[in-house]
């Protein structure tokens, strides 16, 4: 039988699991989470959440991953658009690359300190490994990208195009605004550990409401709210 990861935290799990979705799916500090915690008649400091988020985010990150992985490779994976964000961390550039899938569906995120085809190649590498090969992969000019898909032979799979690969920009929005909350980053493992979390917790409730109708965006949004809980007890 596994051992309860909550066994030496007098908190209860749910009150930190409602802590860790406050703070990684929203664009608050850490002081705004007690302070909204203080009005629900929680009484935490702000660096119990930083524990609770630094510790537990990845766990339930990881088991949103492995259901959404699990699905998405019985499907068809027919485009993928691959894009980098550069993060300024200590002054020192680090590119963090994303693949999106297109509906907007973050599938991975890797940080490198270059932007090489060796980075390029262990990015689609991951990627792929978890998810299938795609039928379609976008991406911008960089030369990483087309020297990266001629060594594993998906050359004839790329394209590229000036406004292509908007929908890669358009993703990185909601981490960009959560990377400004929280005053950048001070490290590589950190700026690594978040950004694989945040982009589970946002496609778990990325739920599309500028074009669902609003019944079905309730419906959607009480599943993801009802599945997100039973994290605790799988």
């Amino acid at each position: 039988m596994p051992r309860n990861p909550f066994r030496y935290f007098k908190t209860s799990p749910e009150i930190i699991q409602l802590a860790v979705m406050m703070y990684v799916r929203f664009p608050l500090s850490l002081r705004n989470v007690e302070d909204l915690l203080h009005e629900r008649g929680i009484d935490v400091c702000h660096e119990s959440v930083r524990k609770w988020v630094d510790r537990f985010g990845p766990m339930f990150a990881g088991k949103i991953r492995v259901r959404r992985a699990s699905y998405m490779r019985q499907i068809t994976q027919w485009q993928w658009h691959l894009d980098e964000v550069f993060v300024k961390i200590n002054g020192e550039t680090h590119y963090l690359w994303r693949a999106v899938d297109h509906e907007g569906e973050v599938l991975e995120s890797y940080v490198t300190k270059t932007r090489d085809k060796a980075a390029a190649l262990r990015f689609l590498r991951k990627a792929m490994k978890r998810y299938g090969a795609p039928r379609t992969v976008v991406t911008d000019r960089l030369r990483s990208y087309g020297a990266a898909m001629k060594e594993i032979g998906n050359v004839d799979r790329q394209e590229v195009g000036r406004h292509l690969n908007n929908r890669a920009e358009n993703s990185h929005l909601p981490f960009r605004r959560r990377e400004r909350a929280m005053s950048r980053f001070r490290r590589m493992s950190n700026l690594q550990k978040f950004a694989s979390t945040h982009a589970s917790f946002h496609n778990h409730f990325n739920l599309d409401r500028h074009i669902n109708r609003r019944q079905t965006f309730k419906s959607n949004r009480d599943a993801a709210l009802q599945e997100w809980r039973q994290l605790l007890a799988g």
